[in-house]
């Protein structure tokens, strides 16, 4: 029964971070710091050619998502 208590926790917390993400995303015209915006996210723009790598936002959502999951374990 442990096992299962173990996957439950887990679908609980992504179901979490899916509402929390969703909502970013929904409203994020109105968020101050500006996801998809922060220094380290390239967007190159050429004639017919463009390229977006969001490593800054990527970066900041590992370390949130990193800090949360190991206050989970505790």
């Amino acid at each position: 029964m442990n096992d299962l208590s173990g996957i439950g926790k887990a679908i609980i917390l992504a179901g979490i971070v899916l509402i929390i993400l969703g909502t970013a995303i929904l409203f994020k015209d109105k968020l101050p710091f500006g996801i998809g915006r922060l220094p380290g996210d390239f967007f190159i723009e050429k004639d017919n050619f463009k390229f977006y790598f969001p490593l800054g936002t990527c970066i900041a959502i590992s370390i949130i998502l990193t800090l949360i999951l190991s206050l989970w374990r505790k």
